[in-house]
């Protein structure tokens, strides 16, 4: 595609698994990506101009947010100011010492705070610094949500499943305060997809899903590349559940 009419992603979270595979699903289309992580660009996940597109950026800092929201409105304004797709996939989920999940009696309040900056608050930051972007593009939201903000997870800590359930819940509400400015806003909720950050134990979980196996990085990629495309125009403030029937 020439430069004027090459879509751009925003994506967080883009090194490994889900991330990942959405990078590489994007630029088979031909798509530019603009990837932010707390890493440096890793050459174990290239794409075409993937390191001169890498933003370094710690989502757990407020000002490093900023910072990095005022240098991607520079890289968008040299193509035209207008952002296509935003998706928030980037999370964490500390565990305890012994690498067990942190519960609501145990978790310190530091962490609470922490996990939901960069799960909660740094979507609708980045949403809201990117607005005029996706506007003038009339472009997408995806926000990564979780099988877990849905029900208890054997795994999964507390602030980590609370904060995927307040950012559902926040998808919703962006839905209907962007809609009138023709940007859509989607969440999709995986279940367990097999990525290198899978607990040991996962395999009782998978006995249990009605499809019997673990998702691929690469569904979930193809999931919210639906979401980011025209095919799916009148979709907004839905919640996509990519588990193989886990929520049922």
């Amino acid at each position: 595609m020439q430069n004027s009419e090459r879509k751009t992603l925003v994506l967080t979270g883009a090194s490994r698994g889900i991330g990942h595979a959405t990078v590489k699903r994007f630029s088979q289309e031909g798509w530019r990506v603009i990837s932010c992580s707390r890493h440096p660009f890793s050459d174990k996940c290239p794409w075409p101009m993937g390191e001169a597109d890498h933003i370094q950026i710690d989502l757990s800092d407020p000002d490093s947010l900023g910072v990095a929201v005022g240098e991607i409105r520079n890289r968008l304004a040299a193509e035209g100011g207008k952002l296509n797709a935003l998706v928030n996939n980037a999370a964490i989920s500390p565990k305890n010492e012994d690498g067990n999940r942190l519960d609501s009696l145990e978790t310190p309040m530091h962490i609470w705070r922490q996990v939901f900056q960069v799960n909660f608050f740094a979507p609708i930051m980045l949403a809201r610094g990117l607005f005029e972007e996706l506007k003038a593009a009339e472009g997408s939201i995806v926000n990564v949500t979780s099988i877990a903000g849905m029900r208890v997870h054997p795994f999964a800590g507390t602030a980590y499943a609370t904060s995927k359930a307040a950012l559902a819940s926040l998808s919703r509400e962006m839905a209907a305060d962007f809609g009138p400015h023709k940007i859509r806003v989607n969440a999709i909720a995986p279940g367990e997809i097999d990525t290198s950050i899978l607990s040991p134990g996962t395999e009782k979980i998978v006995e249990g899903i009605p499809m019997r196996r673990l998702g691929l990085p690469s569904e979930v990629a193809d999931t919210i590349f639906y979401l980011c495309s025209d095919a799916s125009s009148y979709v907004s403030g839905a919640e996509v559940h990519i588990n193989g029937g886990q929520h049922v």
